[in-house]
């Protein structure tokens, strides 16, 4: 891979496969690209870009899971990989404390969907058939009130990433949950 070429969505599961074991945290990765390149096609992004970005952006947390290592440790994996530096600054923006400016449509795509994905899938698991379909945008609403609730999702992230967008947060809920209804079986929700 070249420096110029940004990975395609099968190299960048090699590379996320390579770096991470959990299940959870591959489904993760794979909710965040499909996210990534569901508003690609909303907003006009390169869909395939869009959606190696989702897939990629966590995927050295298994290995370095705080914020000293988080994305820093990733990213000099990632440039030995010979990934664009557009590439890596997109990755490591959706870290607040990578004080990195979300001034691209994908940049912004990335933070508002990465806390969110995490949540939707979580308001499924805990329904009775463990299935998206019963999820909707009010009980999600209800859900990011209780404190107990996925508690390592970031609250503030999911309305800051509306905001980020510029949408209100019921319909960036809505279109969320749409696209990962889309491919709820292979999510296995």
């Amino acid at each position: 891979m070249t420096n110029d070429k940004w990975p395609t969505i099968a190299e960048a599961w090699e590379i996320v496969r390579k770096y991470t074991q959990n299940e959870r945290l591959l489904l993760h990765a794979k909710a965040v690209g499909l996210l990534m390149a569901a508003y690609a096609d909303k907003l006009g992004g390169d869909r395939e870009q869009w959606e190696a970005a989702g897939i990629l952006h966590d995927f050295d947390y298994e290995q370095n899971p705080t914020p000293e290592t988080h994305v820093r440790a990733g990213i000099a994996i990632l440039r030995e990989a010979g990934i664009p530096e557009e590439l890596i600054t997109l990755i490591a923006s959706h870290a607040d404390y990578m004080n990195i400016p979300r001034d691209t449509p994908a940049a912004k795509v990335l933070y508002a969907v990465d806390e969110l994905s995490g949540f939707l899938i979580a308001c499924a698991l805990v329904r009775p058939s463990k299935k998206l379909a019963e999820v909707e945008v009010s009980g999600v609403k209800k859900r990011m009130k209780e404190k107990a609730f996925a508690r390592s999702v970031d609250r503030d992230a999911i309305f800051k990433g509306a905001e980020v967008l510029g949408i209100p947060l019921d319909e960036h809920i809505r279109f969320c949950l749409d696209a990962l209804l889309a491919h709820a079986e292979e999510l296995g929700v």
